[in-house]
């Protein structure tokens, strides 16, 4: 199966074990035994979170047709947290999900966990952009008796998975946008095998035309210092995802630090503190952050103050709205989607991965993915769609080593992005009594973990009405964060059910409470609520309200959390009317939803 290359893993220091493995493990257990005993507010398994980019091993890489190196360089990674949970603990979680149901849109359990061998089919963890393979994979099952049955997930929680061994209980390969974070650690190196690049995507900038026309750009000729010079100047914003999330906000930010701080090899701390200064003035034109690449596009078309989009070549020019898309000419870091083994897998599904990537390497299937899906093709003497540039560019160098890596990141949370702003309106009233508000605080304390120095929290307990006196406005101050992150876990142990469920009149009150959001801030509500709207203002009401704020204050979407008995038709709403997106707590853990709404913030 080895037509790309296969590379040996990086002999690097062990990382400390993902702290989020164990959260969601530990939360599954609770989540399974309660559903068991008649509790149906929330259901196990854990959301798929959004990609992550990570560290590259040193490699020889083939080249694709268009010049961009379609195996990749060193790369750098995202932090990892230690891991807290007991043998036990970690038995009952697999043992729950064992037991619960649900699924995915292939029709399996969205954790894998059930899903039992079956010949001929390939079980197969998939990076969720991937879902535009459909008709491409469904002719390869004709072709080579193999069905994929994919089930979607963000890199990071990929690599969670394995490295529990989930995995191995439920897949035998992964296909992602990139195989760093697995190469990255010890503990999940070991358990792949057999990489198969299909196809490649750079990460690019999609500039609307007008904003090109102004800015006199040549787009074949833009360089990383001309974007950053056009963002300082104030003439250019853009929106891109969160690189903790997502492999294309990863490689963006490792792409303009390898641009602006001139390396000509892999990314060095000197090389970072040279380039902060730039790329503090670069992240003040990112106007726009999510944990997915969808939400992103979306929350952009609603925008007439964001000129330019950062994310894959191939999702930009497939992009509703036509972009001008500007490979930068000093370089491009690049997904190469490798098709992955896993070491458990069967020999017989080794035998099927085998035969599944052979055909999708074959010249007129590389062609059919190139015309219908806008990547490039990853086999020689098959040309690029049409709508793909020619010219060739160089892979940008990722970072030597996984502290200059996590440096980074650490950077980009805490000192280079704008701050967050976050009012987090919590449904406290009488029917959240019990085990519902002991979930409530527990994945509130679960979060206070993810909250980045500088930002601003505010408590917003209602019932009836907001709870006035016990809202509580906390900000982190790097010098001394643990002052507030006690005080907001010490606030959400404070929280007390009681009167009815005043949604709409509490969501006014917190756009009320922000005014007019300060520009250099990413400002959003999150709403928690496991009941229908029963006092204060009706959705018409609240309609109403949101339409009379200025374009300004229009511009803090509201992220709702479907928990309990909640109306999913009210909050998908909310969701749709003020930019925001619904998190489904029903379908996976309360902090789970938490976690995942970090993207967007």
């Amino acid at each position: 199966m080895n037509h790309g290359t296969t590379r040996p893993p990086a002999d690097r220091t062990a990382p400390r074990a993902a702290r989020r493995v164990t959260a969601r493990l530990r939360r599954t257990a609770a989540d399974t035994v309660a559903r068991l005993a008649g509790d149906r507010s929330d259901r196990s398994g854990s959301p798929a979170t959004a990609t992550t980019r990570a560290a590259r091993g040193t490699t020889t890489a083939p080249t694709a047709h268009d010049g961009t190196t379609a195996a990749p360089t060193p790369r750098g990674a995202a932090t990892a947290r230690a891991a807290r949970a007991a043998t036990a603990v970690l038995a009952l979680a697999l043992l729950a999900t064992a037991c619960s149901g649900g699924g995915d849109g292939g029709g399996d359990r969205p954790d894998g966990h059930g899903m039992e061998y079956k010949a001929g089919t390939l079980r197969v963890l998939a990076s969720s952009e991937l879902a535009d393979m459909g008709p491409v994979l469904d002719e390869a099952a004709k072709a080579t008796g193999v069905t994929v049955r994919p089930t979607y997930a963000g890199t990071l929680d990929a690599v969670e998975r394995i490295a529990s061994g989930e995995a191995d209980k439920g897949y035998d390969a992964v296909w992602l946008s990139s195989d760093d974070y697995l190469r990255l650690r010890p503990d999940t190196a070991r358990k792949i095998t057999d990489e198969t690049p299909i196809m490649t995507s750079p990460v690019a900038l999609g500039v609307r035309p007008a904003t090109v026309a102004r800015l006199g750009w040549n787009p074949a000729k833009v360089t990383w210092s001309q974007l950053h010079r056009a963002v300082a100047d104030g003439k250019l914003t853009y929106g891109m995802t969160d690189p903790k999330r997502s492999n294309s906000g990863f490689s963006a930010l490792v792409s303009v630090a390898s641009g602006l701080s001139g390396a000509q090899s892999a990314l060095t701390e000197q090389d970072v503190t040279r380039a902060t200064p730039r790329l503090k003035e670069f992240f003040t034109g990112q106007k726009l952050t999510s944990g997915s690449s969808g939400w992103l596009a979306t929350a952009y078309a609603r925008r007439t103050d964001v000129d330019a989009l950062v994310n894959y070549e191939s999702v930009l020019l497939s992009a509703p709205e036509k972009l001008t898309v500007i490979r930068p000419s000093d370089g491009v870091v690049t997904a190469d989607y490798p098709f992955t083994l896993l070491t458990s897998a069967r020999p017989e599904a080794k035998a099927a991965a085998d035969r599944l990537t052979t055909y999708l390497r074959t010249p007129d299937v590389q062609r059919r993915i190139t015309e219908t899906t806008l990547r490039r093709p990853v086999v020689a003497g098959v040309r690029p769609a049409s709508a793909l540039a020619r010219d060739q560019r160089r892979e940008l160098p990722f970072p030597g080593s996984r502290a200059v890596a996590d440096g980074l990141l650490d950077a980009y949370d805490n000192t280079l992005r704008r701050p967050s702003r976050t009012v987090y309106v919590l449904d406290t009233s009488g029917s959240m009594g019990g085990e519902r508000l002991d979930r409530l605080k527990s994945a509130l304390a679960e979060l206070t973990g993810d909250f980045r120095d500088r930002e601003e929290v505010t408590l917003m307990p209602f019932g009836s009405s907001v709870k006035q006196g016990e809202v509580r406005t906390h900000t982190v101050d790097p010098a001394s964060p643990k002052a507030a992150l006690d005080a907001i876990r010490a606030d959400s142990r404070r929280l007390s059910a009681s009167g009815g469920t005043a949604v709409y009149s509490s969501l006014q009150e917190a756009y009320r409470f922000l005014g007019k959001a300060p520009s250099d801030t990413f400002t959003s509500v999150v709403l928690m609520t496991d009941g229908e709207n029963t006092d204060g203002d009706p959705a018409s009401a609240f309609d109403a309200f949101y339409r009379s704020l200025p374009a300004e204050q229009q511009r803090t979407p509201v992220f709702p959390i479907l928990f309990g008995d909640s109306d999913r038709g009210e909050l998908d709403h909310i969701a749709a009317l003020t930019g925001g997106k619904l998190f489904d707590a029903t379908q996976g853990s309360l902090d789970g939803a938490f976690e995942e709404i970090r993207g967007y913030q």
